[in-house]
């Protein structure tokens, strides 16, 4: 099984913190978030892991290193550019061998068990984490019944955590930055994006307020 975290956003809404740290490097438990990511990848049976890079990719190239540590193989895609969610999955197509992979945001903390994600889809398919749209958040993203997400709206919010066929972009040109959002809301006309709800821990790191919550929930504790 691969799996693709993506790992290249600036973090705008993090700075200071993020002028030398990008995302994926903030600690949670004495570790980085990418760190927690790749360890449960590996616990659910992933093999291979594409990172894609761009803010301070040094730092998050130094830490993984070839993902030996962790139990995976690590391959990287910087960019240049930033080509956004969507993009950057084009970008690295050939990787996914035109089979199912896993897609995780490098900016979440979250205790959702990757073993429960599907390892196989139909083509032109996705699977996305649903969470309940938590308080601190406006509005949600997704309806969602039965396994069928039916509709924008306010129910659930997407995890940044998915299983992907790579034919959802397939047909994207080569190099552009787009967002995977167009695709999920395409494929919601197709009835062709599914859903499972995680009623566990979810943490979205989109906020100074949110990351230092979170740092002090986890104060003293040691990774495992």
């Amino acid at each position: 099984m691969r799996a693709m975290i993506l790992a290249a956003g600036l973090g705008t809404r993090l700075r200071p913190l993020t002028e030398h740290t990008p995302k994926p490097m903030l600690e949670v438990a004495h570790r980085p978030l990418v760190g927690h990511q790749l360890a449960s990848l590996a616990t659910a049976g992933v093999s291979e892991v594409m990172i894609n890079l761009h803010h301070l990719a040094e730092q998050i190239q130094a830490y993984v290193g070839d993902g030996s540590q962790f139990g995976v193989s690590v391959h990287y895609s910087y960019e240049p550019r930033l080509l956004e969610t969507g993009g950057a999955i084009r970008s690295v197509l050939e990787f996914f061998e035109d089979q199912p992979f896993w897609l995780i945001n490098g900016d979440i903390y979250s205790d959702f068990d990757f073993a429960n994600l599907p390892k196989r889809l139909a083509a032109h398919t996705a699977q996305l984490v649903l969470t309940p749209t938590p308080t601190y958040r406006e509005h949600g993203d997704f309806e969602c019944s039965q396994g069928q997400i039916t509709a924008r709206g306010n129910s659930f919010v997407y995890c940044g955590i998915s299983a992907l066929h790579p034919s959802i972009v397939a047909d994207s040109p080569q190099g552009e930055a787009f967002s995977l959002r167009d695709s999920f809301f395409r494929m919601i006309e197709e009835r062709a994006l599914y859903g499972q709800i995680h009623h566990g821990d979810w943490h979205d790191i989109g906020t100074l307020a949110q990351y230092r919550e979170l740092a002090n929930k986890f104060e003293g504790t040691r990774p495992n």
